[in-house]
């Protein structure tokens, strides 16, 4: 049984890859860091993982990845789209995208469309900041709107959701989930990360963040639940604007156009 982790040199992937490791699933992971990678790969408890690096600031680079997987593994039991980034600063990639709408957002996008038709579920790594998000799919980077890092941010967790209601729309067995403030080095240059850091007990460890993933990679839960946002191991409630189909598909079009792919494309 195949499990591809995206983000998987530390942190939630590394707690995942160790959770699902010892139930038994073959684990891929994959991240920028390859030395950071073969450790994590040397302490799983199952299988022996394979490992392959990406760079999400590079389009054409997650295309390679998607190749790569898709060469290698006929069926992908998970994939898990954990990968992310906060930046305080706003950064522009070599594609011309917002940072944190690239890697959180399109680059997850391009490699679940390209491996679609082989694998049997997708679990994305989504936030509560989605809540707050305001997100306008003909303005994916903010170069129209005020631009603050937790605003886009929030607008990148938001897109996980409705890409997951877009999924589910599509026949995908999707779901997406809220892991909780994590103690890791996760946003390290934001106040508010430093100010929750520092509150006693409200941080957890890799491992509670990770407790959500591993359980909808291998419950029917993830299964049945298509389309769902959770938090702990349990579907939750969220705004409209995380669940609304409409905006799911316009995020889809737009999604679309934004890495290049022209015309109407399932």
């Amino acid at each position: 049984m195949i499990s591809v982790i995206t983000g998987a040199s530390s942190g939630i992937g590394a707690a995942a890859a160790a959770g699902l490791s010892r139930r038994g699933h073959r684990v891929v992971l994959v991240g920028r860091d390859r030395r950071r990678l073969d450790e994590v790969a040397g302490g799983l408890p199952g299988p022996k993982a394979d490992v392959l690096t990406c760079d999400y600031t590079s389009l054409d680079d997650v295309r390679a990845l998607a190749d790569r997987l898709a060469e290698r593994y006929e069926r992908i039991a998970v994939l898990a789209n954990n990968a992310g980034v906060m930046s305080t600063e706003r950064k522009v990639t070599p594609d011309g995208h917002e940072l944190m709408v690239q890697v959180n957002h399109l680059a997850p996008f391009v490699l679940t469309r390209a491996l679609t038709g082989r694998v049997d579920r997708v679990v994305t790594t989504s936030s509560r900041a989605g809540r707050t998000g305001r997100l306008d799919p003909s303005d994916l980077s903010r170069e129209r709107r005020r631009w603050n890092g937790w605003l886009q941010y929030g607008d990148t967790k938001q897109a996980n959701a409705l890409f997951t209601v877009a999924l589910a729309a599509r026949g995908v067995a999707a779901t997406c989930f809220h892991p909780g403030v994590i103690r890791t080095g996760f946003a390290s240059g934001s106040l508010l990360m430093r100010i929750f850091l520092a509150m006693p007990g409200y941080a957890k460890p890799p491992e509670h963040g990770a407790r959500s993933l591993v359980h909808l990679a291998t419950h029917a839960d993830g299964a049945e639940r298509a389309g769902r946002y959770f938090a702990g191991m349990a579907p939750r409630r969220v705004p409209a604007a995380m669940a609304d189909p409409a905006l799911a598909e316009r995020l889809w079009e737009a999604s679309l156009a934004a890495v290049g792919v022209n015309g109407t494309v399932p």
